[in-house]
């Protein structure tokens, strides 16, 4: 694998580096976890979307599921969250990286009832934002109207 093409043809460097300070408030605060933008893929002109996930403790988290079009990726901060790898699902703790590729069907979740907290990372940095805002409405949903059958 070669380094890819360049994407900056400038003569010398710019100042367009930022920082989000660690103490900075999370941008969605929820019952169950709250949910901090460490980079949009808006902010990062689509390469790649971060963000830090913590599970308050109620159990939460998504059943098995796929993406067509992104890939994600989650490293363990603190805590044990519940990965589904297509197999099974197995614990994984403080340290632990999980990396799913596109089609690559997975899930995660804080079943234990401590805190946890885990980096989420997609790539391309596709708009997730709204999808998690929307996930306290869907969460009241039932099967039926979510879709399922």
């Amino acid at each position: 694998m070669s380094y890819p093409p360049p994407t900056y043809h400038g003569e010398s460097g710019e100042k367009t580096a930022w920082i989000r300070p660690g103490d900075a408030a999370p941008e969605l605060p929820l019952a169950k976890t709250v949910t901090s933008y460490l980079a949009t893929g808006e902010q990062t002109n689509g390469r790649f979307g971060l963000y830090r996930w913590d599970f308050l403790g109620p159990r939460s988290g998504p059943d098995p599921h796929f993406h067509r079009g992104i890939s994600e990726s989650f490293f363990i901060l603190s805590g044990t969250v519940r990965l589904y790898e297509g197999n099974e699902w197995v614990d994984a703790h403080a340290g632990d990286f999980f990396y799913v590729p596109e089609g690559g069907i997975h899930g995660f979740r804080n079943e234990s009832g401590e805190p946890a907290s885990m980096l989420l990372m997609f790539a391309p940095g596709a708009p997730r934002e709204a999808y998690f805002e929307g996930l306290p409405k869907l969460a009241e949903l039932s099967d039926e109207q979510r879709g399922r059958s």
